[in-house]
């Protein structure tokens, strides 16, 4: 058959025209990333400019000559009422915090995903539904009753103590996030497990949580946020000597004397939120895969 004929035969295709509707989504979804990337450029710029182009009152404008000296300032010298130096030890302070609680929660968490999804744990039902309930009681609740425990225990304000307030409070999720992911995947593999032998700890440790990686991708972005941005529990069971970079953010811009370093104080808190940008940037795709394997599945 000629080309000629196969032109003929084939049928011509209409250009698609973009409908009223589409045109829509697209004007949404824009005026929606503007909503949120505006103040970032916003904070950005204004890190970089010097206190004198700030004060020419021209928001918007790019720096004329750029500078990292207000970045260098808040991560050094910065001062947190007394004490000028930087935001750098709430960072090093909420590295501490943040470890051993992503670690802890997520070992304890999916553990108690996986006895609640594939063994038969008497009252299991029970435990999980009291979890689920706790998880969406406001903590403020529970800060005056947790103050009085851990003082009768001697804990107080301690790097132990903020540790374990926030590996409580992460359970909850955790629990829920890995038993929806275990309890989504094919009860075959378990069995099998049980009839070649392993055990509890086996099962869990070779074949449940080498499964598991999209899921501990979704578990570490929830905990590290919520943590690494926590600030009234920081306050309240850190102590002094372990106040996390939340609260030396807020002593940075709130211990200001003088005229106000505008550019220090967006740099401090473009240095606050850089841990957690680069986490979400860095494993998006396994999050959104992490999401789909189970993460909203019950």
């Amino acid at each position: 058959m000629s080309a000629i004929t196969l032109g003929a035969v084939r049928p011509r295709l209409r250009p698609r025209r973009i409908s009223p509707a589409r045109w829509g989504l697209y004007a949404f979804i824009l005026i929606t990333a503007l909503y949120f990337l505006l103040p970032l450029y916003v904070m950005i710029v204004t890190s970089l400019k010097p206190m004198a182009e700030i004060r020419q009152g021209h928001l918007l404008a790019l720096p004329a000559s750029p500078s990292l000296a207000a970045w260098v300032k808040a991560w050094t010298s910065a001062c947190t009422g007394l004490t000028c130096e930087g935001i750098r030890v709430g960072f090093f302070n909420s590295l501490r915090i943040l470890l051993p609680s992503v670690v802890i929660s997520i070992v304890v968490g999916s553990l108690t995903g996986y006895a609640l999804s594939l063994w038969r744990v008497r009252g299991a039902n029970i435990l999980f539904g009291a979890m689920m309930i706790v998880a969406f009681i406001p903590y403020q609740v529970f800060i005056y009753p947790l103050v009085r425990v851990f003082s009768f225990t001697g804990l107080g304000q301690s790097l132990a103590t903020i540790v374990t307030i926030h590996t409580i409070f992460g359970l909850p999720t955790m629990t829920l996030l890995f038993r929806n992911y275990f309890a989504s995947l094919p009860v075959e593999l378990f069995k099998a497990a049980r009839i070649d032998g392993a055990g509890f700890y086996q099962i869990y440790a070779r074949i449940m949580m080498p499964m598991a990686t999209p899921m501990i991708v979704v578990a570490v972005i929830l905990q590290t946020t919520g943590i690494w941005n926590d600030f009234i529990l920081g306050l309240v069971f850190a102590g002094r000597d372990n106040l996390p970079m939340t609260v030396q953010l807020n002593n940075i811009v709130n211990s200001t004397q003088g005229e106000r370093a505008y550019n220090v104080d967006m740099a401090a808190t473009l240095l606050t939120a850089l841990l957690p940008l680069v986490i979400y940037f860095g494993s998006g795709r396994w999050f959104v895969r992490g999401i789909a394997a189970g993460a909203v599945k019950g």
